[in-house]
């Protein structure tokens, strides 16, 4: 029996509503989520009827049996949510989507996320509460309240442990608006980023400042998966799962920052299990997405993959070796969490379908092995590869 998703599953549809600024969003969210959905299904060439299983991630609020109800699909087999918060389980959702195809459990899945925070509330703000229980009861009170003051402290150690210098972090910011500029769907678009502006633009939390943050947005996104047989039926050339894994290390999760491996964007056991399904390793990779909630979980998260090693952070994160179209490592190339949007990452997964296909805005040559990075410094984080079918 074949115990791998290696190549079972393809995408065959992709779909995305404009992107707002957080709070803007004219529609709610689970309009929008409907939205997005049915944009993958007319990319797929195929009825929305025709899905039977939802996936998705990150507590997502748009419920598979209203979704359903609303589509018309005939019979509901397949829901699914990955724990977690964060954008840590983009890639673990679509795991799940293609291991419910391969085991029959469902025929064609969607896998999406949706959010208006003008409905539900802001993400990336510290509590606002009279009481502070559990964990946070630690740490609120000496003023490690959001997002970013808590990545800050694992960065800012593997910083310190390897000699990684401000740079390295400004050339990733730098590349993920560089490729902004060139996708009109990027909130970003027409708003470059320089050098000095980048050095100019005022500190969240060292080591980060503005432009290390990824952006709030409203919007939706959304992916039709199935079975590799019947993908090729589809009407684009299908583009398949090659490997996907998720989980963490012993402890990841230990409370108020006890983790015995503090230091770590928490994908050191994640990655050779990746490679290992996808029968492919870095240097096979042609285009890398990976999901910036802040500039320094990328760096970590890049050499957890084996792309370069800790001390060598400096030379290797320049500007030049992460744009598209001839970088050593075209990273984010529509734009990432940073300049494209911030759907909790899963606009990461379509751009690396896009480059697939071929028909990214900044069009990496070639392209066979695509691969995405989902949620670094969260627990539990995943990763997934996509590939042609020469690739199989």
């Amino acid at each position: 029996m074949q115990r791998s998703l290696r190549g079972r599953a393809a995408v065959i549809g992709i779909g995305e509503t404009p992107y707002y600024k957080r709070g803007e969003a004219p529609e709610p969210e689970f309009k929008l989520a409907l939205s997005a959905i049915v944009a993958a299904c007319e990319d797929a060439g195929i009825s929305p009827k025709r899905l039977d299983g939802f996936a998705s991630y990150s507590n997502d609020r748009s419920d598979p049996s209203r979704l359903a109800a609303a589509l018309g699909i005939d019979e509901l087999r397949f829901a699914n949510m990955q724990w977690g918060g964060g954008g840590g389980g983009g890639s673990a959702a679509i795991a799940n989507a293609a291991a419910a195809i391969a085991s029959g459990m469902a025929e064609c899945v969607v896998v999406f996320r949706a959010l208006a925070q003008g409905q539900f509330g802001r993400f990336g703000q510290g509590p606002r509460r009279n009481v502070i229980a559990g964990e946070m009861a630690h740490a609120v009170p000496y003023g490690l309240m959001s997002p970013a003051q808590m990545f800050a402290m694992k960065v800012k150690r593997f910083m310190h442990e390897h000699g990684v210098e401000q740079a390295a972090l400004r050339s990733i910011a730098l590349a993920c608006y560089h490729h902004a500029q060139n996708n009109p769907r990027a909130v970003m678009n027409g708003r470059p980023l320089t050098e000095e502006k980048y050095d100019a633009s005022r500190w969240i939390v060292e080591p980060f400042h503005l432009f290390d943050c990824c952006l709030e947005n409203d919007g939706a996104a959304a992916m039709v998966l199935v079975s590799a047989e019947r993908a090729a039926e589809a009407e684009h050339a299908p583009c398949y799962l090659l490997g996907a894994a998720a989980g963490s290390h012993h402890r990841a999760g230990a409370p108020v920052h006890n983790a015995p491996d503090y230091a770590t964007s928490a994908f050191k056991t994640i990655a050779p299990r990746l490679y290992a399904m996808a029968g492919v390793g870095p240097g096979d990779v042609d285009v890398l997405q990976s999901y910036e909630n802040f500039t320094g979980g990328v760096l970590m998260s890049i050499v957890e993959h084996g792309f370069c090693e800790a001390d060598g952070c400096n030379e290797f994160f320049v500007k030049e070796n992460l744009v598209a179209p001839g970088g050593t490592l075209p990273l984010n190339t529509s734009g990432g969490n940073l300049a494209e949007c911030y759907m909790h990452g899963l606009g990461l997964n379509i751009e690396a379908v896009r480059q697939v296909r071929g028909v990214s805005t900044s069009q990496v040559p070639g392209v066979e092995v695509s691969m995405v990075v989902s949620g670094p410094m969260v627990t539990p984080v995943s990763s997934c590869i996509f590939g042609s079918g020469a690739t199989l």
